[in-house]
């Protein structure tokens, strides 16, 4: 009974701060506060989502924009993670190449999308690219300090039992950075939705990103929050997903959170 009790007020407390933003949100254009030319109200955005359901517009938008962040994202978790882990374990590597990571992480995305689409043209390759690049650099500098950031006893204690480097690379130090390799995947998979409305905002037909614009340019603006809104699910669903990907993963420190 107290479970059931805890879980609803839980849920309630949750669920307090969204309800009361859309009631704000309702009366606003509603009273006449905020022009409901600008603002639509969100019954009205309920009723464009409905309208994208049943005509299977949304469908189509969505499997769009998911390929497009997908292959963008899982190209970076390889690359970053990949070269993370090689700057945080090898010094010499970092010694080398940091330099050049370095001046090239101050440089946007978006100040590289003219870049892309010169090299790439205005098709798929040079969304992936942009998306590619905004996730990228949250992944690689997670991983490359989950990886410094190992405690160095747990090392030590491998190397005193004559473990070798590549046993403990894989059984200590690639298992104790998991957690800051996530949080990494976390911030590359928010990045990710941010780039891909700019990606898609250019030469585009399909996808949430220009349905947005689309919806602007043809002051359509319940179609236009609608699709905003539908973003906004989009990243919480990726969130969620890479969230319960992390507590497989890294299910060890539940164990060590109870036994300390």
């Amino acid at each position: 009974m107290k479970n059931g009790y805890r879980l609803f007020t839980n849920i309630t407390d949750r669920g307090l701060a969204i309800a009361a933003f859309i009631v704000v949100w309702e009366l606003l254009p509603r009273l006449g506060i905020v022009n409901p030319a600008y603002l639509s109200p969100p019954s009205q955005v309920i009723v464009s989502i409905g309208r994208l359901l049943s005509t299977g517009d949304l469908w189509v938008h969505l499997t769009k924009s998911l390929q497009r962040s997908l292959s963008g994202l899982l190209l970076a978790i390889a690359a970053g993670t990949l070269i993370g882990l090689l700057l945080g374990w090898f010094k010499r590597f970092e010694a080398i190449v940091d330099p050049l990571l370095q001046l090239f992480r101050q440089i946007s995305a978006f100040a590289l999308f003219p870049v892309f689409i010169l090299f790439l043209g205005i098709g798929e390759p040079s969304k992936t690219a942009i998306i590619f690049w905004a996730s990228f650099w949250p992944i690689l500098l997670n991983t490359v300090s989950g990886v410094k950031h190992v405690d160095k006893l747990l090392i030590d204690s491998a190397r005193s039992m004559a473990a070798s480097q590549t046993y403990i690379f894989f059984r200590v130090v690639l298992p104790a950075a998991s957690p800051s390799i996530f949080t990494g995947i976390r911030l590359g998979g928010a990045y990710c939705i941010t780039a891909l409305v700019a990606a898609e905002m250019i030469g585009s037909s399909a996808g949430l990103g220009f349905y947005i614009l689309n919806s602007q340019e043809t002051f359509q603006i319940p179609d236009m929050y609608a699709g905003i809104i539908l973003l906004a699910f989009v990243g919480l669903l990726l969130n969620y997903i890479l969230a319960l990907i992390e507590a497989r993963f890294t299910r060890w420190r539940k164990g060590l959170s109870v036994n300390a």
